[in-house]
C-alpha cells in the first residue's frame, strides 16, 4: 500500500485530553509507525504556539487562533487559509484528513483543502440531534462541508446512520472504524482495589450534562441508602461537579463518595484499579472509549444504552440501563453479584483481542485510499452540490 502524507486538522488536540484528542494522538502514532508522514494542525493553548515536535517525531502546527468557546475558534473566513496553504505546500501533503463536527477549523481545511485540489477525508466523533436549534445549525453546516468530503470514517454504526442523516451524504461514502484504546496501559490490578471489603464503583467522567451527571447524583444517594458497603470514586471535574458536592453534603457520605476532581490521564488507571464496577450514564455517546479503559481493568460496566454504546461490549462484560435514575439503580443492583465473579485478567484478555490502534491504522488507511479513488468532482458540481444546502451561501 502506498505511503501517504496526511495532514490532521482539528480545534481539539494535545495539552487537551479527550476522546477525539486521543483518537487522533493514537491514530497519528500508529500510522507514524506504518511508515507515512503525518503533520497535526490546531490552534495555539496558553504558551503551545508555533511547532512542535512529539513522540516519534509527530510535527505539530499550533497556528495564532484564539479559541472562544469550549476550545473552538471562531470562525475566520480566509485568514486561516494563507498558512493552511504554506502548511500543506511546505509538509507536501497528499490527503488531509479533518476531525470532529464541532471544529471550525476542520471545516474550513476541508473547504480550503478541496479548493486546492487535495484528497479529504473526515471523521465524526460525536452525535447529534435534529431539533434544538444549535444541532440545528451544525446540521446545516454539516451539509455545506460534507459535500466536499472524498471519504468520511465514523466511529460507530449509530454514528455513521446519525451522518447519513445529518449530512445527507451517501452511505456507500462513509465506513465504520471504532475508536481503541492501548491495552498495556490499562492492566487489571485486583490487589489494588481501596477500600477494602466494600464494592467499589468508579465514576470517571467529565462533569457535564451530557455526561449524565444530573442521573448520578440521585442514583448515588440511593445505592448508598440500599447497600451500606457500596463506596464511589468519582474523577472528573466540570459544572456540575458543584450539584455532586452538594448531594455528598446533605446526605452525609463524606466517607462513601470520594469526588476527586481533574485526573491525568497518566494517572486513571491507578483510579480505576481501585473499583470493581464501572457506571457510565452518558446521555448521548457515539463511542465509548472510557468504557474500554474500565473494562481492560478487569471492571464490570454498567452504563446506559444509548447512542453507540452497545456496540462498545459483549453482554457478559456490560449491564445495560435506560437513562433514568430508577433503572440505573436496578441495573447497579444487578451488577453487583455479577461483579464480584467477574474475573479481570479475563476482561483484559477479551479487550486485547478485540480493539486495536494497529488494526484501526489498517482500516483507516483503506479508507484514505478508497478517498485517493474517488473520481474528483468538477467545479460545476461542487457549485451544484452545495447551493441547496445553504440557500445564501453555497455559491460562496
Amino acid at each position: 500500500m502506498r505511503r501517504h502524507r496526511v495532514c490532521m486538522v482539528c480545534d481539539f488536540f494535545y495539552p487537551r485530553l479527550g476522546g477525539v484528542e486521543m483518537h487522533i494522538w493514537s491514530l497519528s502514532q500508529c500510522l507514524l509507525r506504518r511508515g507515512h508522514r503525518v503533520v497535526v494542525i490546531t490552534h495555539g493553548y496558553d504558551n503551545r504556539k508555533g511547532v512542535r515536535y512529539m513522540t516519534n517525531g509527530l510535527k505539530v502546527y499550533y497556528v495564532p487562533l484564539v479559541p472562544v468557546v469550549d476550545g473552538d475558534c471562531m470562525p475566520t473566513a480566509c485568514a486561516f487559509f494563507p498558512i493552511f496553504r504554506q502548511i500543506l505546500i511546505r509538509e507536501r501533503i497528499t490527503l488531509v484528513h479533518g476531525h470532529q463536527a464541532s471544529s471550525v477549523m476542520s471545516h474550513e481545511a476541508i473547504l480550503f483543502a478541496k479548493t486546492m485540489g487535495y484528497r479529504v477525508a473526515y471523521t465524526d466523533h460525536s452525535l447529534f440531534g435534529f431539533a434544538d436549534a444549535a444541532s440545528i445549525h451544525l446540521n446545516k453546516l454539516m451539509k455545506f462541508t460534507m459535500c466536499s468530503v472524498d471519504h468520511a470514517i465514523c466511529v460507530s454504526n449509530t454514528c455513521r446512520e446519525n451522518l447519513v442523516v445529518r449530512a445527507t451524504l451517501p452511505p456507500e461514502k462513509i465506513s465504520t472504524i471504532p475508536n481503541a484504546i492501548d491495552p498495556s496501559k490499562f492492566t487489571p490490578d485486583p490487589s489494588a482495589r481501596f477500600p477494602k471489603g466494600t464494592i467499589n464503583v468508579v465514576i470517571m467522567s467529565r462533569l457535564v450534562y451530557r455526561k449524565g451527571i444530573d442521573l448520578v447524583a440521585p442514583v448515588v444517594k440511593i445505592m448508598c441508602e440500599r447497600y451500606p458497603n457500596l463506596h464511589f470514586i468519582i474523577g472528573g471535574d466540570g459544572p456540575k461537579r458543584l450539584l455532586l458536592e452538594e448531594m455528598r453534603e446533605k446526605s452525609q457520605l463524606h466517607d462513601r463518595v470520594e469526588i476527586l476532581g481533574a485526573v491525568p490521564h497518566a494517572r486513571v488507571r491507578s483510579v480505576l484499579v481501585r473499583g470493581h464496577i464501572f457506571l457510565n450514564c452518558s446521555l448521548t455517546e457515539s463511542f465509548c472509549i472510557a468504557i474500554l479503559e474500565a473494562a481492560s481493568c478487569g471492571l464490570f460496566v454498567v452504563s446506559t444504552a444509548v447512542g453507540g454504546v452497545p456496540e462498545v461490549l459483549p453482554g457478559p462484560m456490560i449491564k445495560f440501563a435506560e437513562p433514568t435514575v430508577e433503572d440505573l439503580t436496578d441495573a447497579l443492583s444487578d451488577a453487583i453479584p455479577l461483579a464480584r465473579k467477574a474475573v479481570p485478567s479475563e476482561f483484559h484478555a477479551k479487550v486485547r483481542d478485540m480493539y486495536s490502534w494497529a488494526d484501526v491504522a489498517e482500516r483507516t488507511e483503506r479508507a484514505y485510499e478508497r478517498a485517493l479513488k474517488a473520481p474528483p468532482p468538477s467545479l460545476v458540481r461542487r457549485f451544484q452540490s452545495k447551493k441547496p444546502s445553504i440557500a445564501h451561501s453555497g455559491w460562496v
